[in-house]
């Protein structure tokens, strides 16, 4: 399973990922970006609170191919509703291994300077049940 917070850094960054339903282009202004998280588990398990940070220029063809590159699908892992539109983008993926099953609810909105959002995440591993919460924010901080 990809780690929790580089759902939305790659929705940003153009993977490789699978077409959405909709054509429109995300309401983005071009720019240096400034993308922040931060990631809350609960479970069997103790673990600390995470934070991340991360800048990236993102030019109006990144922004323009963002209905393609919303929602990573990797190995294992399934899409199983998404619906976007220029202000808003809502998921749900479910990601199965040899070790459990993890559920992720995820939605960001784009506000043309800013960007926000949730990704919650339920997994069952052999170690026990964790629920993560991560929210992100993203600022555009001037020109490339």
């Amino acid at each position: 399973m990809p780690h929790i917070a580089l759902l939305f850094i790659a929705a940003l960054l153009m993977l490789p990922l699978p077409a959405m339903a909709q054509e429109e282009t995300p309401n983005l202004v071009p720019g240096m970006w400034a993308f922040s998280s931060m990631t809350h588990v609960e479970g069997d398990l103790p673990i600390p609170d995470q934070t991340e940070s991360h800048q990236e220029c993102l030019t109006e063809a990144d922004i323009a191919d963002a209905q393609r590159s919303l929602v990573q699908e990797q190995d294992s892992c399934e899409v199983i509703e998404s619906t976007s539109s220029r202000d808003r983008m809502d998921y749900r993926m479910v990601c199965r291994g040899s070790g459990g099953e993890a559920n992720i609810d995820g939605n960001l909105r784009f506000l043309g300077e800013r960007a926000e959002g949730s990704v919650d995440v339920d997994t069952t591993t052999p170690m026990g049940a964790l629920k993560m919460h991560t929210t992100i924010e993203a600022q555009r901080m001037g020109e490339c």
